[in-house]
């Protein structure tokens, strides 16, 4: 694909006018994420806002550190951007998501409740409180939490289904590739298998992930059973990974809940799906002398756990380490506040960007193929004599 000068000057007149937005998209302090209280200051509001009053503003350093720390965190709302109004108060824009508790039956309520963490949200007579992104029970409208020598609460936490800022993208994604394939597909049936709008993009990629993905790993014979499971798993990956580099905020594969869920429905096929001789390699591997087989058989067995627990790590470490490095890069402007320090710290963290893109797509390149090549190896045949 050749880029004319024009449409190359144009993308990078484009991202440079967006990047202010990201020293106001998700600031460190939002509207249920704030800084740790004490036991004193959860007991009395009034004393912890004097407090705040009192207290010394922070340094930049320790701002940057939080605005990375609260963007890799997950929350009950969705917060577009932020801006400081004429009071000097920070004011928030975006919404809030429905909060889904299961203590003493379904508790259903507005995240909106939680307007910060000295407030309590009520249903149903249960009161509940916020803190540190984690939703505790207290036992009254003014109840405090009892907090241990190192800060952690240890008030009961019920059961949560919450609709949060990671789930709510979840199904943004899941509903774009729905629209997205469902297109592609109607046009296939309109058109005579041949592809038209958008689909003409997302055709040669599919084409890919089947000619170059699932047919050389699982083979002709097997493969067509797990193209619907591989093409969802790459373009979901790779959809969530883009929507990450967006100012909005969003760490969904960057959150190991969602990558270990990823790599557990990849060993649940593959554990189900695999044929008798998968099974012998692993507990009586032919041609090797018996007692290596009993040496061998833990070894394979503990093989079958390591590989989707790689996966897991493998997505998790490179976009949260991606993130991390990026949005230190753009603090730095904030630290330097010299033309010659902050332009630098834009040109690397604009250079950095680009890459974040690449390893956008290579991340779900390298699922989907690890993924294939674990379904290839359970449905292999094996063609040997044992040795006598």
């Amino acid at each position: 694909m050749v880029f004319s000068n024009k449409s190359l000057q144009f993308i990078t007149v484009l991202i440079i006018a967006c990047m202010p937005f990201i020293s106001v998209a998700n600031p460190a302090t939002d509207s249920i994420h704030t800084a740790t209280t004490s036991v004193k200051e959860e007991a009395d509001h009034s004393e912890a806002n004097a407090h705040a009053e009192s207290a010394e503003p922070k340094d930049i350093k320790t701002e940057i550190s939080e605005f990375i720390a609260h963007h890799l965190m997950d929350s009950y709302d969705f917060n577009l951007m932020a801006y400081k109004g004429a009071d000097g108060k920070q004011h928030h824009i975006g919404f809030p998501l429905p909060v889904i508790l299961f203590d003493n039956g379904l508790q259903l309520f507005s995240s909106a409740k939680f307007h910060n963490e000295h407030e309590i949200a009520e249903s149903n007579g249960n009161f509940y409180k916020l803190h540190h992104g984690k939703i505790y029970k207290v036992f009254s409208a003014d109840g405090a939490l009892t907090l241990d020598e190192k800060h952690h609460a240890t008030n009961p936490k019920p059961l949560d289904f919450s609709i949060t800022k990671n789930v709510f993208m979840i199904f943004v994604v899941a509903l774009i590739m729905f629209l997205l394939f469902r297109g592609l597909a109607k046009s296939y049936a309109k058109n005579n298998s041949i592809a038209s709008g958008v689909g003409r993009f997302f055709e040669p990629i599919v084409l890919y992930v089947r000619d170059e993905i699932a047919i050389p790993n699982i083979g002709e014979k097997h493969y067509k059973k797990y193209m619907s499971y591989l093409l969802t798993i790459f373009f979901f990956v790779w959809f969530l990974n883009i929507f990450g580099l967006t100012p909005l905020g969003i760490n969904v594969t960057g959150n190991i809940a969602v990558t270990a869920c990823l790599a557990l429905i990849t060993f649940l096929i593959t554990t189900f799906t695999a044929k008798k001789d998968y099974w012998g390699h692993i507990f009586w591997m032919p041609g090797v002398p018996v007692l290596m087989k009993f040496v061998l058989a833990p070894i394979e067995l503990l093989g079958t756990i390591i590989k989707p627990f790689s996966l897991m790590i493998r997505l998790y470490a490179n976009i949260v380490a991606g993130h991390i490095v990026l949005m230190s890069l753009i603090g730095l402007m904030f630290i330097f506040k010299s033309w010659l320090g902050s332009s630098l710290s834009f040109l690397l963290s604009f250079a950095i960007s680009l890459i974040e893109i690449l390893v956008a797509l290579l991340q779900a390149y390298i699922f989907t193929m690890l993924s294939a090549l674990y379904f290839g190896s359970a449905v292999e045949e094996h063609h040997h004599e044992e040795a006598h």
